[in-house]
Order: C-alpha cells, then sequence, then structure tokens
C-alpha cells in the first residue's frame, strides 16, 4: 500500500484529512482485524506523527493498535557521497536508501501487543555482510549500508508467548546499469537474514520468529538474482503459507511475488491470504494467522 509522498510532512495533511485514496486504505486495514501490522513505503517523521494519526485513523474505525514502532528509515538519509556518479552531492539516489527527503519509503509496526526492539541491523555496512556480493567498483564502501530501508528484530510479548519479528524492506533490483549494483544489493538484503540465522552477524536469533516485508524479490520473474529468493524460501527453518501466489502487479510486469510473511518452522499456520488490490494500488495486502505449538 501506498503511503508514502512527494514531500515531508504530505503523509500527515493527507491522512488528516482522508484524502484519497486513504479512506478506503484505512478501511481494507481495519476490516483485516490483524494483531500485527507491519506497514512499507510509510513515510517517517519527527515523533512519528504520521504513524500516530494512522493508529487514530484506525482506532476511530474499530481497529486499536496501542503499540507502534518505528525507526528512521535509510531511504532518504544522506550518505555525503556521491553513490550515483552523476558528479553531484544530496541527490535521491545518493541516500542510503534512494529518497527524495529523509525518513520517505519507510516501514511501521502497529500492534495489539508491546513492542521492544531486539536489534536493529540497519547500519550494517554492505561490505561487511558475510560472501557479500559488493565489488570493488561500487563507491563508498567504507558509508554504504547494505539496508536501503532497514532491518529489524522487533520483540512481541503475545498472549501466547514471545514472538521475534524480522522486518525488512529491500531496495528493488532496478533501476541501474550492467553493473547490476542494484540487483545484488537486493540480493544481499535478503541474504543477510539466511546469514544471520546461521550466526555469521552474532547469536542467531531463537524461534519462534516470523520474517514479515518487502522483499522486492519474485523467485522466478523479472528482474533480480531469483537464485536468493529461492534459497530462502526453501530455507528448512521457514514455512511459505503461499507458495506461488503473487503479491503485487504492475503494468509493465503483471503479476509478481515481492512481499513475504514467513512463520518460523514450529509456528502453525492455520489461514493465509493476499487480498486483493486497491485501484491505483500495485501492492496487495498479506495476511497469515498463527497459533503458537
Amino acid at each position: 500500500m501506498d503511503l508514502s509522498r512527494k514531500g515531508p510532512g504530505l503523509l500527515l495533511r493527507d491522512l488528516a484529512e482522508e484524502r484519497e485514496p486513504l479512506p478506503a486504505i484505512l478501511d481494507e486495514l481495519a476490516a483485516v482485524d490483524a494483531d500485527l501490522l507491519l506497514l512499507t513505503d510509510l513515510d517517517f517523521d519527527h515523533d512519528r506523527v504520521a504513524l500516530a494519526e494512522l493508529a487514530d485513523r484506525l482506532a476511530s474505525r474499530g481497529a486499536a493498535y496501542p503499540h507502534l514502532f518505528a525507526l528512521r528509515p535509510n531511504s532518504g538519509l544522506a550518505s555525503g557521497a556521491d553513490l550515483d556518479g552523476d558528479g553531484r552531492l544530496g541527490g535521491p539516489r545518493d541516500a542510503q536508501g534512494y529518497g527524495e527527503f529523509t525518513g520517505q519509503h519507510g516501514m511501521a509496526l502497529l500492534s495489539r501487543y508491546p513492542l521492544t526492539l531486539s536489534r536493529d541491523l540497519s547500519a550494517l555496512l554492505w561490505r561487511d555482510l558475510p560472501d557479500s556480493r559488493m565489488t570493488p567498483n561500487d563507491p563508498a564502501a567504507d558509508v554504504q549500508r547494505l539496508s536501503s530501508t532497514g532491518h529489524w528484530i522487533v520483540r512481541v510479548e503475545t498472549g501466547a508467548g514471545l514472538l521475534l519479528l524480522l522486518c525488512f524492506a529491500a531496495t528493488p533490483p532496478v533501476f541501474d546499469g550492467p553493473e547490476d549494483r542494484n540487483g545484488r544489493r537486493n540480493a544481499d538484503e535478503i541474504a543477510l537474514w539466511s546469514r544471520l540465522l546461521d550466526g555469521a552477524l552474532g547469536p542467531p536469533p531463537a524461534s519462534p520468529y516470523l520474517l514479515i516485508g518487502n522483499a522486492n524479490l519474485d523467485p522466478k520473474q523479472g528482474e533480480g538474482l531469483h537464485g536468493q529468493m529461492q534459497e530462502l524460501l526453501a530455507d528448512p527453518r521457514f514455512q511459505d503459507p503461499l507458495p506461488g501466489l503473487p503479491t503485487a502487479h504492475w503494468a509493465s510486469t503483471g503479476p509478481m511475488r515481492v512481499s513475504y510473511i514467513l512463520p518460523s518452522a514450529g509456528l502453525k499456520v492455520q489461514d493465509a491470504a493476499a487480498r486483493t488490490a486497491h485501484e491505483g494500488q500495485a501492492h496487495r495486502l498479506v495476511s497469515v494467522t498463527l497459533t503458537f505449538p
């Protein structure tokens, strides 16, 4: 769902006035009645006022989320380097993740259960990921972060027990040249989770956990290094409740699977769905209903 705007403060304005197409989006989010919501492509602002306004709008529709969480994303965050090689600094492609202003295209969690940050991997340099695909020709290795938006591990204190959320939103593997920098970075943003669970980034998180986010990569179609997504989906530490089901549709590509909710192997999946996208929206809302063993 598109909850990003072209300038700072515009999302808050649109939410406060419920400008189109927000009423239909808010209605759908409330109707899903999820205990936990991860929203990607949602602008981050100071004191998270837009996120609070969003929660208020959902509460007025009967979906109360007393626990909100968001960190400043890498999207729009100045790198201080000429990452796109155009000879100028400060452009949207010079940010740690593409963004015209700090906080554009962020992500946020809304929850009925208490949330606590367990680990934030968003500042990890791309070169420091074990077996990174970064090359000597990629610019600014000493400042370029791996995460284009963020990689979070968040603790959720549910009524049934502790659940860890592995949250992220990766860069699209397009909009570059034959060097395939975005494609390689996209694959490494996905690979981070496997490296983490392998123990290559410190002690791995204990299950149960839930990987959730926008990988911007279909396992078979479109641009990108599909093998990385296939590897993650085949990992026996996860289960795939929606195999092969498209989660987005673009006129240039057709239906694609790019958003994922992958529960750890010990959780029981009761139901899973990808709802039909609203007119003018590329992404579908993905939901999974779980029970603890």
